[in-house]
């Protein structure tokens, strides 16, 4: 089982952020968390085999919340958020 946390930021709309443990951003570069804004938890989730992912590949966001400590999820770049 590799849980994981999900945030959406304040500047990004559509973008998610996952992150190994909740609320530890160390590892995170100073530019991603400028570019994201202030982040809100959006929920905690198990990547655990047999899972499937919206928008994302479950395998890569395993090897990179391995290898960086975070993934990025962007939106599609058809994406229009509604005001």
């Amino acid at each position: 089982m590799q849980i994981c946390s999900i945030y959406k930021g304040s500047r990004k709309p559509g973008a998610y952020l996952y992150i190994e443990r909740r609320g530890d951003f160390s590892r995170l570069p100073a530019e991603l968390l400028r570019m994201l804004g202030s982040l809100e938890l959006v929920m905690d989730l198990d990547l655990g085999a047999g899972k499937r992912l919206v928008g994302a590949d479950i395998i890569e966001v395993q090897q990179q919340l391995s290898h960086s400590g975070y993934y990025l999820q962007l939106p599609p770049r058809d994406y229009h958020p509604q005001r």
